[in-house]
């Protein structure tokens, strides 16, 4: 199934982890929250990391909780923020698991997808 409109030509799964990235982002009262899915379907959500010893972005925290649950790839990746684009620090992480053709989903805060790009 693909969903059009404020989405653009979403298919239900992207969708499903930017609305999963969007709500990390407000439970927890975080610049950002994030969702990658794995190969085999699984998602792994997480938000802004901001203590004074170690900071991560929502997306490179996701990919480092696939990473540590065992997902060997990434079939996607999205990200709630108000920022512009995908850091590239973000991208990069993406792209070390997931490859360079993985999708980067960017949103903004109400969940519209503003830019898809690839991790490459």
């Amino acid at each position: 199934m693909t969903l059009s409109s404020e989405h653009g030509d979403l298919g239900a799964e992207d969708l499903k982890i930017i609305t999963l990235a969007r709500s990390a982002r407000a439970r927890n009262d975080v610049a950002e929250g994030a969702a990658v899915r794995d190969e085999t379907g699984r998602t792994y959500v997480a938000g802004t990391v901001a203590l004074d010893s170690l900071r991560l972005s929502a997306l490179r925290t996701a990919v480092a909780m696939a990473v540590a649950s065992g997902a060997e790839s990434l079939e996607a990746a999205a990200v709630v923020t108000t920022a512009e684009a995908a850091s590239d620090e973000d991208r990069a992480a993406v792209r070390d698991l997931g490859g360079p053709e993985t999708p980067v989903l960017l949103a903004g805060p109400d969940g519209r997808l503003r830019k898809a790009v690839t991790a490459g």
